[in-house]
């Protein structure tokens, strides 16, 4: 025993040191990618890592004006809100019964949403196109939550599969003993338990949402329905005409991140509570 701490000692600190140096690294990303949004586009050219002589917090107002971030932020969180809300509700129920019921057809059902998980993008895109062309759904939040909504279906209950079967079993017993039926024992029992599931399978939706390009940009045309990366893809095309001005493009990149950092620094704790708290309740 002594010579098996003895070896994992060392293995344990050079996988921590490896860990802090990445963690590092991104931090020292994340701060030059702040302090570069408030330089000007000369200065930076100049002096690509100096730090800002004065800070021009214009650079925003102009991301949100001329690179019409504003409105693109407040379509992102919608459709990535409702898209993630509507995912988690539709695959809960689904990967709960697929979790609970081990049968030749559960099995079949699960395996066929593990197979969802390695169709691309590109090859959904164009019938995609076509059937919500036909629903008068293009260009709209309508249509872009359901293919959001629909594309997050595999990876979620894939996700959330794990979660329930991990869920002790004596919890419904015991539900079913109070004279709880099917619906109530999963409403009131099993959600609470596995929030911690629910809420990562929410947080990575949503990160997945806010972040998706592909879709976004094949799906609405209209500038008052695009998204914050296709509003960013549209004002670098502009600025390549007009000249590039790099202090706007890093603010738009932090207008992006902003949220995703603010839910990671939130929810990141919740997960964890989640997940212990919940059995003891």
């Amino acid at each position: 025993m002594r010579t098996g701490r003895n070896t994992a000692g060392p293995a344990m600190r050079i996988g921590t040191g490896v860990v802090w140096a990445v963690v590092a690294a991104d931090i020292v990303l994340l701060l030059w990618v702040a302090l570069t949004s408030l330089r000007g586009s000369s200065d930076i050219l100049h002096h690509p890592f100096g730090l800002p002589s004065h800070p021009r917090f214009g650079n925003y107002a102009k991301a949100f004006g001329d690179g019409g971030f504003g409105q693109a932020a407040v379509n992102s969180l919608i459709n990535a809100t409702v898209s993630s809300g509507l995912a988690i509700a539709l695959a809960a129920p689904c990967a709960y019964v697929l979790a609970r019921r081990r049968t030749r057809t559960s099995s079949a059902l699960t395996m066929t949403f593990a197979m969802g998980l390695g169709v691309p993008g590109q090859v959904l895109i164009v019938p995609m196109f076509v059937g919500l062309a036909k629903a008068n759904l293009v260009d709209t939040h309508t249509g872009l939550i359901l293919v959001y909504t629909g594309l997050a279906m595999p990876f979620t209950v894939y996700l959330l599969t794990g979660f329930f079967a991990g869920v002790p079993e004596v919890l419904e017993e015991a539900a079913v003993i109070d004279g709880a039926g099917a619906v109530r024992t999963f409403v009131q029992v099993i959600v609470p338990v596995a929030r911690g599931g629910l809420i990562t399978a929410f947080l990575l939706q949503f990160i997945g949402a806010w972040n998706e390009t592909l879709f976004a940009l094949v799906l609405t045309q209209s500038q008052d329905k695009i998204t914050l990366p296709v509003a960013l893809k549209g004002f670098l095309a502009t600025q390549q005409i007009n000249g590039l001005d790099y202090g706007t493009m890093f603010a738009g990149i932090c207008i992006i991140l902003a949220p995703m950092l603010a839910l990671f620094s939130w929810l990141g704790t919740r997960i964890i509570q989640g997940m212990t708290v919940g059995i003891g309740k």
